[in-house]
């Protein structure tokens, strides 16, 4: 076996020369990410590709922001007859786990890239792209 780091052969349970682990599995690109990627737990979020993991934070901050903002209008007409406790606390509910979903991506891109991406826009993805085909 060849070490995925150096290229040292001859790789057993560890490599003779950096000590990388023979049975790390490195991030591979997915061909689509969908927002119920987001309910994996964080062990299968860790494994995901950094562009991934930036494609499916730019759709959870989307929805977090669809909920604050059905959260926002439920609250405002709250006293309305039509409008139950019941739907003001789902959208609370819902805002508030899509907030912790971010949180889980935004942490493992910090330990990736070393900083939280403000703004993750069509900009920011194609260069990563292009550098991703260059390699």
């Amino acid at each position: 076996m060849i070490c995925s780091y150096c290229g040292t052969e001859g790789l057993e349970d560890s490599c003779s020369f950096c000590g990388a682990s023979s049975n790390i599995k490195r991030p591979k690109l997915k061909e689509f990410v969908v927002l119920e990627d987001v309910e994996k737990p964080f062990n299968e979020l860790a494994c995901f590709h950094t562009y991934d993991l930036l494609v499916l934070l730019r759709l959870v901050r989307k929805e977090r922001t669809k909920a604050y903002d059905l959260m926002l209008t439920l609250k405002k007409a709250g006293k309305s007859p039509q409008i139950d406790q019941v739907m003001v606390n789902y959208s609370e509910e819902q805002y508030g786990l899509y907030t912790k979903r971010m949180k889980v991506i935004e942490g493992i891109l910090i330990d990736r890239m070393g900083y939280r991406p403000q703004r993750v826009d069509d900009k920011l993805l194609a260069k990563l792209a292009e550098r991703l085909r260059k390699e």
